[in-house]
């Protein structure tokens, strides 16, 4: 995580950044929405084809903030300076500042030293009436907590993927008992039956991924992104549905409809070809 610096909000007050995350086509918080330009929408911006880098920090009286900065390349060399443990000062310049935004719409677990303890900003000229950003809720489900959870697939597939028995493909659709999120994020098999609902659901999945081969989705609906080997990391998303799959592996899928469900699905005959095509029509990071 990185430190502290200084930055421009608004009215030249000093915003002590916590953390920052890019807004791209390839790369944006999934929480905002299924593709980039809901993402966008989520916090009143423009799609541009460039992108945006988010910077969420606190000003001098402790109140949360989302700047919301046009110079993509400075916040990703921040980023992927501070995964590297280095530190770096993310400072944007004033005239790259697009919007800056109250709240923050993802969880951030430090605060700024020497300030008052994160909390919504009062309302004032500098708010523009529009309501404080928060995260969603983590006790409930929806489609912004499906998307967290396909995030969560995503960056720990070791984990959930070792819960997972090849064996235990053995119906039409490919589709093997569930697995379940903890009560601390983490996988875990649940007692899900193979009924009826789960194996509808993901064919509607399956079918609705194959009809962006013909009908290419909004911008950001599928992306592609490095794993092991040679292998792609393939997100797809559709109105109630999350799909994470590994181009040389299986495919999780998250519904809507199936709270806290994820629901992994076999190669089978037909699923590489579809991974195949999809990664080639997806977003890549540059």
């Amino acid at each position: 995580m990185p430190g502290t610096d200084d930055a421009v909000v608004a009215d030249d007050d000093a915003l002590y950044v916590l953390t920052a995350v890019l807004l791209t086509p390839a790369k944006f918080p999934s929480v905002l929405g299924d593709d980039y330009p809901e993402a966008c929408a989520a916090l009143g911006l423009a799609p541009l084809a460039a992108g945006y880098g988010l910077v969420l920090g606190q000003d001098g009286g402790g109140a949360r903030w989302t700047v919301v900065v046009d110079d993509v390349s400075l916040v990703a060399v921040a980023i992927a300076s501070w995964d590297c443990g280095m530190e770096y000062d993310l400072s944007p310049e004033e005239h790259t500042v697009v919007a800056a935004l109250p709240g923050w719409p993802l969880a951030v677990a430090v605060a700024a030293p020497g300030v008052p303890a994160p909390h919504d900003p009062e309302p004032d000229s500098r708010c523009e009436g529009r309501q404080p950003l928060a995260p969603p809720r983590a006790d409930g489900w929806g489609p912004a907590q499906r998307r967290f959870g396909a995030d969560e697939i995503a960056l720990q597939w070791a984990k959930w993927r070792e819960q997972v028995d090849d064996a235990d493909f053995s119906d039409d659709a490919g589709i093997a008992e569930g697995v379940g999120f903890t009560s601390d994020g983490a996988p875990g098999v649940t007692s899900a039956e193979a009924c009826e609902a789960p194996m509808t659901g993901v064919r509607r999945v399956l079918t609705e991924a194959r009809a962006y081969l013909e009908t290419p989705p909004p911008l950001g609906r599928v992306r592609s992104s490095f794993a092991s080997g040679d292998a792609r990391t393939l997100r797809a998303d559709g109105p109630g549905w999350s799909m994470v799959a590994r181009t040389d592996d299986i495919a999780f899928v998250l519904l809507d409809e199936e709270p806290g469900e994820v629901l992994p699905v076999g190669r089978g005959p037909a699923l590489p070809a579809l991974l195949e095509a999809l990664d080639e029509m997806a977003v890549r990071p540059a």
